[in-house]
């Protein structure tokens, strides 16, 4: 009876033993219907991470090239202000001003010009004993228009009564434009010979040149008035048109034959 015991004793206990090990078992292999057991740490999505920053850099990168053109040196032109790192703004072209005035010839016989806008200067002609350059200089911003020749007298600067003044000759047979269009920083020249023949019967008491730049529109206030200096002799004198050159002013003045 001791021996059966302890037989079934021993089935038992080898059965209690099967059946942990069987659990056990279980428990270590079973990925099949249960949850699966932790494997290693999936590097996928870190690797995502990694390439989308390094697109995110590459993107930045490319869009820093392509608003600010790095040059040598390290000077970067920004869009927007054209400034350099050193401070100095860069243009896309000539740095000159495009805002001037009108320069046409069309709005200068539409505009006389103003005395405001005008500087005249008279000296002796290189080359003559006799002969006067009256210079007239445009100094404003647009063109302007003169007549075709200066109002011109000759006379005494102390005299109390300018009416004996003395009125030179002018070309004739005028016509054409409406004006003498004179543009800015450029002058109209007219050239005076006060004794084109050299007569020795003169007249000696003419020390003054009166000038009106424009004797078709500007007012008698706007004249203006230049000493001749001393041992001047006036006989028939003679007044060409405006020119542009000396030279043409000369060869218009030689054909003056009319009075004015």
């Amino acid at each position: 009876m001791r021996t059966n015991r302890n037989r079934k004793h021993t089935a038992a206990l080898g059965a209690a033993l099967t059946a942990v090990l069987a659990l056990a078992l279980t428990a270590c292999g079973g990925d099949d219907e249960g949850t699966k057991s932790a494997g290693p740490a999936d590097t996928s999505a870190s690797a995502d991470a990694t390439t989308n920053a390094d697109n995110a850099k590459d993107k930045d990168k490319d869009a820093a090239t392509t608003d600010g053109a790095t040059t040598a040196g390290g000077s970067t032109d920004t869009a927007g202000t054209n400034t350099s790192k050193t401070g100095a703004a860069k243009t896309g072209g000539s740095t000159g001003s495009t805002s001037g005035g009108d320069t046409s010839d069309s709005y200068a016989y539409k505009h006389p010009c103003e005395s405001g806008d005008l500087s005249v200067r008279v000296y002796a002609r290189e080359g003559s004993s006799t002969q006067h350059v009256i210079e007239v200089n445009n100094v404003g911003a647009n063109s302007c228009g003169l007549s075709y020749f200066p109002r011109v007298s000759l006379g005494a600067a102390n005299a109390s009564d300018h009416s004996g003044d003395i009125r030179p000759l002018v070309p004739g047979g005028l016509g054409g434009a409406p004006a003498y269009p004179v543009k800015p920083k450029t002058a109209a020249i007219a050239v005076i010979d006060l004794n084109p023949s050299g007569s020795g019967n003169a007249l000696t008491w003419i020390n003054e040149l009166n000038v009106l730049a424009d004797g078709d529109h500007m007012p008698n206030a706007d004249q203006l008035n230049f000493a001749l200096g001393p041992n001047v002799k006036v006989h028939d004198p003679k007044l060409g048109l405006y020119e542009s050159s000396i030279a043409d002013a000369v060869s218009s003045m030689q054909q003056a034959n009319t009075k004015p």
